[in-house]
């Protein structure tokens, strides 16, 4: 993909910058304009279809991902192959541990998805000379954390029912956090089989909390993925 080129001394902001969604929100809302287009000369989008892998458990890492749109499923494979589902990231998030020379784990489009692929060494560069960006990427890291750590009192402590509430709630307030009011429509970015996993539950144990949810006009399901969320509030009342 083409990417504008400007002086680095112009105030202008790369066109490719002013089209992004979710410039202001991710790490790019840190830098000033010259940063930008200086960013701009080494980046390029990327779009992955739903299922294929952005990066791998235990690879170099070489560049880092911007989500522009999307989910990607964060998974750790065990020593007998088997893998676990570790987490799920939205835009603006960046995909990748910060300054580690190898991927802690697999990083897969878990729907369609679009990225603004960084290389290591430019990010890196910019954030050693940026504190804005430094501090913005750290709070980032810091979310991050708090989350998994609620998702630990999700697994550990919460009932089947209160578990799949969660994952939904998560889906439906980080999918587009721009939106307002009670209702949300999103499809699921993952299998029954993929939400099992990530739960902890067995996929009849799903299929049933969905219909109960259904049921009780939570949430209206269309071709078994699309999901339209009735009542926010009454789908935060289910998660404990």
């Amino acid at each position: 993909m083409d990417i504008s080129r400007h002086d680095i001394h112009s105030c202008e902001i790369p066109s490719l910058c002013k089209a992004c969604e979710v410039r202001h929100k991710g790490m790019c809302g840190a830098l000033n304009p010259d940063e930008l287009t200086l960013l701009s000369r080494h980046t390029r989008q990327i779009e992955h279809p739903s299922g294929e892998e952005l990066v791998g458990e235990s690879t170099h890492v070489e560049a880092y991902d911007n989500i522009m749109r999307g989910v990607v499923k964060l998974s750790k494979t065990l020593e007998d192959g088997r893998q676990q589902i570790v987490g799920l990231q939205f835009a603006p998030d960046l995909v990748g541990r910060l300054y580690a020379s190898e991927s802690p784990m697999t990083a897969e489009a878990a729907s369609d998805v679009e990225v603004c692929r960084v290389p290591r060494a430019t990010l890196e560069r910019l954030i050693d000379r940026n504190p804005a960006l430094r501090k913005r990427l750290m709070e980032q890291a810091l979310r991050e954390l708090d989350e998994a750590r609620d998702w630990m009192v999700t697994l550990g402590r919460k009932t089947a029912a209160e578990k799949v509430a969660s994952l939904l709630l998560l889906i439906a307030t980080h999918l587009d956090p721009d939106a307002t009011g009670e209702r949300r429509i999103f499809d699921l970015p993952m299998s029954r089989l993929d939400i099992a996993d990530y739960l902890g539950l067995t996929i009849e144990t799903v299929s049933r909390q969905f219909s109960r949810l259904k049921k009780d006009g939570i949430i209206a399901i269309t071709a078994n993925r699309h999901i339209e969320v009735l009542s926010l509030a009454k789908l935060q009342a289910r998660c404990g």
